[in-house]
């Protein structure tokens, strides 16, 4: 008989994480063997005392027993009492902290122990290796599980799940959790997380963490990674970009042996050991995302390199572990330079990693790798930037992260182009810093020459002075360095990034870095001023002032505001704007999040400056460079020049002496604390290279294009605890230029990864040399779907036929096109698996027959997975970046008194911006078609999502029918009918019921749906009469519904192991409460759907952001 399926946490993730490290190279020590190899003394196994010492002790001894040592030319084992000293030395130092002890421990296993050792009564110092990084079979790895550790105080223990150990030294500590949650919406790999970050807290095992590398959250299914002290917001999934996919079929089906099994098992009852045997001997197993985590991360020879090459301690932001990019990416580049052309140059290339994924780190992690690559190590440095102000944070990263130490910065550091010169050319610094304008001076001097291989030019944004002659003079100077460009964003024209540098190495995309929440995704929402510029408007305003003037000069002063730069510096539309900025900017303010205002000129910024402190609703800086005494000189408005002047002599040449960087240094500090600044105000300077994490929104009121607009709006794209989204309140206009710009990032994404290739199907089965023989059938079945279509070539047509067609049918309203899309899903399915085959097999291609059917079965796969790409999305079946527009809300504060702002016709989710259709660019058979898609989505989210609400859900109903029928009303207008239907979706999104007030949207902007939801019971079960008789208005009611709100939440915190008991726990609170104004039926039918609404998972979950509704 065949076993059920199993999904407790046992079974389903730590089982076959157990295996799966067997299969790797760990060798399973049962607990109560590790503990009795912790303690310090000999205990039986059977002693299962609880200790806070976590080493296995005899497998260190035993490693360290094994390491010599040379003094004057003999070779010499280590004495007992240097052994001694060394496992003295492993104690983690606690009293330093988690973060010092953890750093402390990794530079004694990266760098090793000195000790001191007397041979023939003669002194000698030595470093003793911890590890063996560079022959990994001279390991031992082990891996235990339940580990029991005291805990800080000796009051109590926990027990993590999985422990894997290096020479007997903790470096991997695993959480394992079952696949279903118990709380909706939420991965019990979030739990795991919260587990590992309560465990490192002072009262808990932190003893234990001292010692680890990287910690994972599982749950069977997929799993995240970390490091010692890493926030929740940082734990990220790993993306394999070396091992392929059969490769780990072969290990997660590698059987073990009887030994391995009975090591596993033996402390387990036999009927676990029974099912694991059954379940092996059913056929493969599938690979998780679990799997491939555990694969990736920690076979031997991985968990090393991630150790020693991609782990590093920054002063600001702790210890960081290498995201897969990071890694990846870095591989790529070593073996490029390792390269080398014709005239014995090393090859370069470009890095394009997403602004805001950590590409600075990046560049620390490739120097930091640079230093234990025995071919490489003796590479000479030099990072090379535009701008004094990036020079400077990037010499901060790499000393902060290590590389460099304060001494070694301060000579990195070019001071001058003659400095850069004697370092170029007779210096022996490991790492430079220098500004590309400084090779322009550098190069008059003789000694500015370098022709070694041996040198690597790492250019941070490799996009704008350094083209051109700056570029030239840099290669001239250094004729064999191998240049890599580092950059987030990659000039569109002509390429010229990778035409300067070579081709791109590695690549990061914005799309990609959302999907994997490297970086927050951006909303954008336009918002112009009702002051806008127009031909009339202007004409007009010059009729009005240049009465006096000659015909010549109208026609001069017309001239140099045409551009409307100097139209947009007036006065009453800078004072329209600050009020808006003042009260939008409201609930970022309360959270002591932050925002920058980008404008167009100085002039401008100061105009900001005056205008938002004389409304005095929020607190600003202005970030800017001196002021030119030239400027204002070509301004029709006179002021411009003396308003730059004068603010920049009030404030920064008093104050700071005229020290911009000073003043610079003085306002970024500032704006990084709570109690700051709560808007910085720029032109150019710190819009790009500037990263705070609480810079949660920009207001943008300059033009705007490409990569400097990219650049421009990843300043808020930088993960925070408290941001669920950077945002992008657009007074300029420039939405059109970001879709443009997005979709030229996504083609240029498309042209370096490489799109579909059928040749990747290859190796993912095993050949079956018959198999191929059903294609003919299978292809034929599958174009029989699209009988009804005369043109086959027709891509639309075709999909089409399986687009959602939405109709009303005995009162409920179906997609009436479900079977023929199910039907498509299997034929295709089918066909995709017979091709899969047939391709690995030799005979396929020796069977005449198939000659001319060949490249027809390969082109026609490639379409109809294209076309199934695109019906899901239709059918709103799959999650690509759209899984986001759940999220999105119109921004805050949109109806506000006296405000002259236009509204906006919504929010775009910026990583869906370059693809999605407009409804302006539809044509009527598309409006059509997007608005079945609309109807279908909206179905399901009122069957679905508001199953928690049932008065939302009973009234977005009848608006639906109501919807259909006026829909029907405007069958000659379909883009109209698309709009409606898109107004209505977002309703739905919003919970935006009519008769509920916004009294259940907290100062944060932040729903509480639940006790919506309570409110609105009361007039989905009593009738509006009852209401008003017993005097229950909405205040009341509101009252009354955070209450109930209360009451849940804390009865569900405090029995949430007995389900039963929180139902009881539940009524006796509520009845009491609501029997004087319902009495005791209409309080019981009340509390039944509260229960109701409790059972559903959701009162754990107790709010949801969306915007206020006005």
């Amino acid at each position: 008989m065949t076993n059920s399926i199993n999904f407790a946490e046992e079974f389903s993730s730590k089982i076959p994480a157990l295996t799966l490290l067997t299969t790797l190279g760990y060798e399973f020590i049962p607990p109560s063997q590790c503990n009795a190899m912790r303690a310090k003394v000999a205990v039986s196994k059977a002693n299962n005392k609880a200790t806070n010492q976590v080493m296995l002790l005899p497998v260190m001894r035993a490693f360290l027993a094994k390491q010599t040592f040379t003094f004057e030319g003999q070779t010499h084992p280590l004495s007992d009492s240097a052994i001694d000293k060394i496992m003295h030395e492993l104690n983690p130092a606690m009293n330093l902290g988690l973060r010092l002890a953890n750093e402390k421990l990794y530079n004694a296993m990266l760098y090793g122990v000195s000790v001191t050792e007397f041979i023939d009564g003669k002194k000698t110092s030595q470093t003793i290796a911890l590890i063996d990084w560079n022959h990994i079979s001279n390991n031992s790895f082990h891996v235990t599980e339940e580990l029991v550790v005291l805990n800080s105080e000796g009051t109590n223990s926990r027990r993590p799940d999985i422990v894997c150990f290096v020479n007997g030294l903790p470096l991997v500590v695993i959480e394992a959790k079952r696949p279903d949650s118990s709380r909706e919406g939420q991965s019990t790999n979030a739990q795991a997380v919260s587990q590992h970050i309560r465990n490192q807290k002072p009262k808990f095992i932190p003893n234990l963490f001292a010692y680890s590398q990287l910690l994972l959250a599982v749950n069977g299914n997929d799993g995240l990674y970390a490091t010692c002290g890493t926030p929740e917001k940082f734990w990220a999934k790993w993306v394999e970009e070396e091992i392929s996919e059969p490769e780990f079929h072969r290990l997660k089906n590698q059987a073990l042996s009887d030994e391995q099994i009975d090591n596993l098992f033996g402390d387990r009852p036999t009927s676990i050991k029974e099912e694991y045997q059954s379940l092996v001997d059913g056929g493969d197993l599938a690979v998780t995302d679990q799997d491939r985590l555990i694969i990736s991360l920690l076979q031997p020879q991985r968990l090393l390199e991630m150790t020693r090459m991609f782990t590093l301690f920054d002063k600001k932001a702790g210890k960081i572990v290498a995201r897969y990019q990071q890694v990846f990416g870095i591989k790529a580049l070593i073996e490029r330079i390792s390269t080398f052309d014709e005239q014995g140059s090393r090859e370069g290339g470009v890095i394009w990693h997403t602004t805001g994924s950590g590409k600075s780190f990046t560049m620390v992690f490739f120097s930091k790798a640079l230093i234990w690559l025995e071919e490489l190590a003796k590479c000479r440095i030099i990072v090379v930037t535009d701008r004094v102000d990036l020079e400077t944070q990037l010499s901060k990263t790499f000393a902060s992260g290590g590389v460099l130490s304060d001494r070694d910065k301060t000579d990195a550091m070019a001071t001058s182009g003659r400095r850069l010169a004697q370092q170029i050319g007779q210096g022996n610094e490991r790492v430079i810093f220098s500004i590309i304008n400084k090779f322009g001076s550098a190069v008059k001097y003789d000694e500015c020459y370098n022709d070694s291989p041996n040198i690597i030019v790492m250019v941070d944004e490799g996009h704008r002075s350094q083209n051109g002659e700056n570029n030239i003079r840099m290669a001239q100077a250094l004729p064999n360095a191998a240049f890599i460009a580092f950059t987030g964003t990659p000039l569109l024209k002509d390429d010229k990034t990778e035409n300067k540098f070579g081709s791109i190495i590695h690549s990061y995309t914005m799309q990609q870095a959302v999907k994997d929440k490297t970086v927050t995704p951006l909303l954008y929402e336009e918002r112009i001023p009702e002051l806008n510029t127009n031909d009339q408007a202007i004409d007009a305003w010059f009729d009005r002032i240049t009465q006096k003037l000659t015909n010549d000069q109208k026609t001069d002063l017309k001239r140099k505001f045409s551009q409307k730069g100097q139209i947009y510096q007036v006065e009453g539309r800078i004072e329209l704007i600050a009020h808006d900025i003042s009260d939008h900017f409201q609930n970022f303010k309360q959270q002591h999040l932050k925002g920058q205002l980008a404008c167009d000129s100085k002039a401008s910024a100061i105009r900001y400056k005056i205008a938002l402190d004389k409304i005095g609703k929020v607190t600003s800086v202005v970030a800017m460079s001196p002021p030119d005494t030239r400027e204002g000189h070509d301004t029709v408005d006179g002021e411009s020049k003396d308003i730059v002047q004068n603010w920049w002599q009030d404030n920064v040449a008093t104050e700071y002496g005229g020290d911009e960087k000073a003043y610079t240094k003085a306002i970024i500090e500032a704006f990084s604390q709570d109690d700051g600044p709560d808007i910085m105000i720029v032109v150019d300077k710190l819009l790009t290279g500037f990263d705070e994490p609480k810079n949660t929104v920009l207001y943008i009121d300059k033009p705007l294009k490409q990569h400097n607009l990219i650049q421009a709006i990843a300043r808020v794209n930088r993960l925070h605890e408290k941001k669920r989204f950077g945002y992008l309140i657009d007074y300029r206009g420039i939405l059109k230029e970001l879709d443009i710009t997005i979709e030229k990032y996504q083609d240029l994404a498309e042209r370096t990864q490489g799109g579909f290739d059928i040749e990747d199907l290859k190796g993912l089965y095993h050949a079956m040399d018959t198999e191929y023989k059903q294609l003919p059938r299978l292809h034929s079945e599958l174009w029989a779907i699209f009988s009804s279509v005369k043109n086959k070539q027709d891509g639309q047509a075709l999909r089409q036929v399986l687009a959602p067609k939405m109709q009303e049918i005995d009162g409920r309203v179906v997609d009436t096109r479900l079977k023929e899309r199910d039907d498509f899903y299997a034929a295709l399915t089918a066909f995709s698996n017979a091709m899969k085959i047939a391709l690995q097999s030799a005979s396929f291609f020796a069977d005449k027959p198939f000659d001319n059917k060949r490249d027809r079965y390969k082109a026609d796969l490639k379409a109809f997975i294209n076309l199934r790409k695109q019906v899901r999305e239709d059918a709103d079946e799959t999650i690509d970046y759209d899984e986001y527009e759940a999220d999105i809300r119109s921004l805050l504060d949109k109806h506000i008194a006296g405000l002259e702002v236009r509204e906006a016709k919504g929010a775009y989710l910026v990583g869906n911006l370059g693809k999605n259709v407009k409804p302006e660019a539809l044509s009527d058979n598309e409006a059509r078609n997007q608005t079945d898609k609309i109807t279908g989505r909206v179905t399901k989210m009122i069957e679905q999502d508001l199953a928690d609400d049932p008065y939302a859900q009973e009234y977005f109903s009848k608006l639906l029918k109501q919807a259909i029928a006026d829909a029907k009303a405007m069958f000659d207008a379909p883009v109209k009918q698309y709009m409606m239907f898109a107004d209505f979706e977002q309703a739905v999104k919003d919970r935006a019921v009519a008769d509920v007030p916004n009294a259940f949207i907290d100062d944060n902007g932040k729903l509480n749906k639940h006790a919506q939801a309570y409110f609105g019971l009361f007039k989905h079960l009593f009738d509006a009469d009852f209401l008003v008789d017993k005097e229950l208005d909405n205040d009341k009611l509101v009252a009354y519904a955070f209450e109930i709100d209360e009451v849940v939440k804390t009865n569900v915190a405090e029995y949430s192991i007995n389900a039963s008991e929180i139902e009881n726990a539940i009524n006796r609170r509520l009845l009491p409460m609501l029997f004087a104004d319902l009495g005791i039926d209409k309080a019981q039918q009340l509390i039944e759907a509260v229960l109701k609404i409790t059972r559903l998972g959701l009162s754990r979950e107790t709010s949801s952001p969306r915007a206020a509704r006005g």
